[in-house]
């Protein structure tokens, strides 16, 4: 690979990644979990998947800091000089930290309700009636996190879409000529 395709497809791959591990997770994974016959299991078998999928998380997570922060080295000067790269890049990076700090949670989140697994659930995210309130408490949250993270990552899909437009020709020459 030459010039910036290294770094660049670092970046998207692992933000594909993150994205579809996140939706896939949240649609596949704990709707699959929720059938489960027995409410012990339907914890169980989530905290399970999730668990496996965290050491590719993990790498996603560097592999994507790597690749923003070459693309950033890389386009320095043109982030520098046309107007809106500068910006798309500081909210790109803002709501990617805060993805990635949402992970991290939903990660914490997951280890106490395996933890509390034995308890069971109505779903993987949905706390059965009587539910101890630590466990029924870290359901609800990871409940509106299954959503927010492929929202988040896909908000840094479409921003990184956004910075490509920027990249075109017709798009850099006119940011220059607008200085």
């Amino acid at each position: 690979m030459s010039g910036n395709s290294f770094v660049r497809s670092l970046h998207d791959l692992s933000a594909a990644a993150w994205f579809g591990g996140s939706l896939m997770g949240a649609v596949g994974l704990n709707g699959a979990a929720a059938e489960a016959k027995d409410p012990a299991e339907r914890t169980r078998l989530s905290t399970a998947g999730w668990a496996r999928w965290t050491p590719v998380q993990i790498a996603a997570f560097g592999a994507h800091a790597v690749g923003g922060i070459g693309l950033i080295a890389a386009n320095k000067g043109r982030l520098a000089g046309q107007p809106g790269a500068m910006a798309n890049t500081v909210v790109k990076s803002a709501i990617t930290v805060v993805g990635m700090a949402a992970s991290l949670y939903s990660g914490i989140l997951g280890k106490k309700v395996g933890e509390l697994s034995r308890h069971g659930g109505e779903g993987a995210t949905e706390p059965k009636p009587g539910a101890p309130e630590e466990l029924a408490k870290a359901q609800q949250q990871l409940k509106i996190l299954q959503w927010a993270l492929p929202a988040l990552s896909g908000a840094v899909i479409v921003l990184g879409a956004q910075q490509g437009e920027q990249q075109r020709p017709k798009n850099v020459l006119s940011g220059l000529f607008d200085r």
